[in-house]
């Protein structure tokens, strides 16, 4: 089991070092396996897939701070000896994908954003249920079913849930409380990499608005809002996703 800086990863298409890396990086309460194979082993490209620390298999405790997580990405960036990649990541990961841009820009050859914000505010019901091991569940099920589209499947919504039970209630309620006072309104304007913005049309975490937001605020940022998707729009529309991700990493200078 491959374990780097205390994080497990899954790495896909090793022998292609002629592409830029990509790290993928999940969301609150989420593994390596929120990410469909059809990303986390994108044809043709090298792609790091992370446990966050204290989620999946990775070792440790989970972090109530997006900086905090940001800091552990890097050490395993600098473990496994990957001086710069494409980050990508989906909600919490995608709050981690831009603190590592504006703390550590060297690093940063491209970012994809997916169901992302420059902030990012948990409701306090949702805060509130999850902070307690007897209302847990409830809150599991009120974020699963807020992040899907009214046209998903109902046993893949099933299947979410089960996937995020499996995370410790105390590591998803840090993740919120992480999520919660992520705020980079201000300074999100001075990021110039290359960046990709994919959202749900019927995104109800974080709405169409606040990938709008970014791509005004980020020069040359390039949104496309998938229309009957949700926050899940990697799970709901992973074939789409993948092909926006390609086309974005052909043009990533490397």
């Amino acid at each position: 089991m491959p374990i780097a800086a205390g994080l497990y990863y899954f790495v896909h298409g090793e022998e292609f070092l002629n592409r830029p890396p990509v790290l993928l990086l999940h969301g609150g309460g989420g593994s390596h396996l929120s990410w469909p194979p059809q990303i986390r082993r994108l044809s043709g490209q090298r792609i790091f897939t992370l446990d966050l620390p204290g989620h999946g298999k990775s070792e440790g405790l989970g972090k109530q701070d997006i900086a905090e997580y940001s800091r552990a990405v890097i050490e395993f960036m600098k473990a496994v000896r990957l001086p710069a990649a494409v980050v990508v990541g989906f909600s919490m990961g995608s709050a981690i994908a831009l603190c590592i841009a504006l703390q550590d820009r060297k690093r940063v050859l491209g970012l994809g954003l997916i169901g992302s914000g420059a902030k990012l505010r948990v409701a306090a019901s949702t805060l509130e249920m999850a902070a307690s091991p007897s209302t847990f569940p409830a809150a599991v099920q009120t974020i699963i079913e807020n992040s899907y589209s009214a046209a998903t499947d109902p046993i893949l919504k099933e299947l979410a849930i089960k996937q995020m039970m499996e995370t410790r209630q105390a590591v998803l309620y840090g993740d919120f409380l992480a999520c919660d006072s992520f705020d980079v309104m201000e300074s999100v304007k001075n990021i110039r990499i290359p960046t990709l913005l994919i959202c749900g049309g019927e995104d109800r975490m974080t709405p169409p608005t606040r990938s709008e937001y970014l791509r005004d605020q980020i020069e040359g940022a390039d949104l496309h809002i998938i229309e009957r998707a949700g926050h899940m729009v990697m799970i709901e529309r992973p074939d789409e996703v993948a092909g926006l991700l390609t086309g974005f990493l052909d043009q990533v200078p490397y």
